[in-house]
């Protein structure tokens, strides 16, 4: 890995190439000693959190990750994303946020909200 990837670039990475079905390689690239995660449906371990997002990457293998914008401050990152299972998907609005340390992940939240098919707002979720 680059060691001149900014962390914001390091969160990103992590995303695309999960999103790309390369769950371990997201991992082994960016993730470091004793990470964590608060995700609600899964142990807050990474090997589960892992081995979900591989069976979400086996079962959607045309997901869509659109990268919206990132903002990095000190060691923590928040990236507001579109992600959809497959094309037809409207998809979902998603922030991540990650705390890092020594340039690892060491910490991972994730909050996101379904796209409704008609919205009174005219601006979008995005």
């Amino acid at each position: 890995m680059n060691g001149s990837l900014t962390i914001k670039e390091r969160a990103i990475s992590f995303l695309e190439l999960v999103a790309s079905g390369n769950v371990s390689e997201a991992y082994e690239s960016h993730t470091g000693p004793g990470f964590r995660h608060h995700n609600p449906y899964f142990p807050g371990d990474a090997d589960s959190l892992m081995s979900a997002m591989e069976e979400n990457a086996a079962g959607n293998p045309d997901k869509i990750l659109e990268v919206k914008r990132a903002i990095e401050e000190g060691e923590s990152v928040a990236v507001h994303s579109h992600v959809r299972q497959n094309p037809d998907d409207l998809g979902v609005a998603v922030v991540h946020i990650f705390r890092f340390q020594n340039d690892r992940i060491v910490e991972l939240w994730d909050v996101g909200q379904a796209i409704p098919e008609d919205s009174p707002n005219e601006n979008g979720v995005f």
